[in-house]
């Protein structure tokens, strides 16, 4: 039985964080990404592989020196999208609600978003 004066709550950690650990847990090497200002716009300008984004993403850019590149994301409640280059791109319709994980994969010069989960 598990001593209930002793749980760890999970507001002891941010969700972004839990995520992490489990991407860890799970054998699945990723890379945290920041945000370039306070709004949650990014831009991943090189690299690639499996990304974390810190913050919840009302917009991403992936570079064109970047090829393919998955990046797991909550999108923020004013969420706008991804682009390539700087060129919108067409992807699925988000659940702007703050908490829901999403995948955005960049491969040949396409950006597929789909829900992580159930």
């Amino acid at each position: 039985m598990i001593n209930e004066n002793r749980i760890v709550p999970v507001t002891a950690t941010d969700l972004l964080t839990l995520y992490g650990v489990m991407f860890a847990l799970a054998g699945t090497s990723i890379a945290k990404v920041d945000a370039v200002d306070s709004l949650g716009d990014f831009e991943i300008t090189s690299g690639s592989g499996n990304l974390l984004a810190s913050e919840p993403v009302k917009s991403c850019d992936f570079g064109e020196d970047v090829s393919a590149a998955v990046l797991y994301f909550i999108p923020t409640y004013d969420y706008v999208g991804f682009s390539i280059a700087g060129v919108a791109a067409e992807t699925a319709d988000v659940v702007r609600d703050g908490k829901t994980l999403y995948s955005a994969t960049l491969a040949t010069g396409a950006i597929t978003v789909a829900k992580v989960g159930f």
